[in-house]
This record gives C-alpha cells, structure tokens and sequence, in this order.
C-alpha cells in the first residue's frame, strides 16, 4: 500500500474503504451482538461516524457503565421509524388486497358474462339448424320430383321409341 496522491483519488478511495468498514462493522454487530462506534476524519478534516446500536448509547456505555445502551433518544426516534415504515407497508398490503379483490370480481363477472354470451350463441346455432332443416327437403320424393309425364296411377311414361310398355 502506498499513499494517494492526487486529492481527488484520495476522497473516491476514503469513501470506498469507509463503506466497506461500515459494512464490516454491521455484520460484526449482526453476528456477535457488540456494541461499536468508529470515528475517522477525511483528510479534509471532515468527522465520520458510525455506531452501532447508536453513537450515544456506545459513548455513553463506555463512559459510565450503569447507563445501558437502550436508556437513549435516539431508539424512540429509531423505533417511530421504523413504526411509520410498518405502517406504510401495511397501507400497501391492503391496497394490493383491495386490488386483488377487485380483480377476482372482474373475472367474475367476465365469467358470468361469457356464459351468457355462450348460451345466447348456442341458441342462436340451433334455431338457425332448425331453420335450415325446416328448407331441406326430408322426404325422397321431394329430393327426387316426379317426371313430367306420368300416367293415371303416378307412374313414369316411357318417351323413347320403344314400342315396349313397362313390364308387368
């Protein structure tokens, strides 16, 4: 490791190594349930802090130790937090509820609707086969119509050259 020299360089890389410590820091707390505060100065002279549960609780823990690190405002305020973020997503929970069940009504009735549409198109089929049918012919002497020239008793008179009768 050697020094930075360009100013510039130097603040991108206090920034990076300063979150990967604020990381480790949180998983030591994370992990082993300590109580750790980390001051450091930029090289601008700028303090940086980081505390874990809060920068008072872990001074005032270390200075005096009969005041517990929970005996401190900075909880409440942690605590309203995080109460208003609960509420919010619960806010959102019935929200997404209300939509879903809006939603499955809508297909309800798409349902419903497609029913009736299906019932109504099936009715309709059948009176139009109905219809059809009622225009086709059924019997086969309809589908074959008697020839013109028929005798008295409605059978067919032969119109060739034959000197024959039908046969009897």
């Amino acid at each position: 490791m050697k020094l930075t020299e360009k100013e510039a360089d130097k603040v991108v890389t206090f920034f990076k190594c300063r979150s990967r410590i604020y990381k480790k820091i949180s998983e030591i707390t994370a992990l082993c349930g300590a109580h750790i505060l980390f001051i450091c100065f930029s090289s601008s002279v700028k303090p940086f802090s980081f505390g874990h549960s809060s920068i008072e609780s872990v001074v005032n823990h270390f200075l005096d130790n009969n005041i517990s690190p929970s005996d401190d405002n900075t909880r409440h305020l942690v605590e309203t937090h995080l109460n208003e973020r609960i509420n919010n997503i619960i806010q959102q929970y019935n929200e997404i509820i209300r939509q879903m069940d809006a939603s499955k009504e809508k297909e309800e009735v798409l349902a419903q609707q497609t029913k009736l549409l299906n019932g109504l198109y099936r009715t309709r089929s059948r009176k139009l086969a109905g219809a059809t049918l009622m225009l086709t012919p059924r019997d086969p002497v309809q589908l074959n119509p008697l020839p013109t020239n028929t005798n008295e008793d409605g059978h067919a008179a032969f119109q060739s050259g034959s000197s024959r009768g039908p046969r009897d």
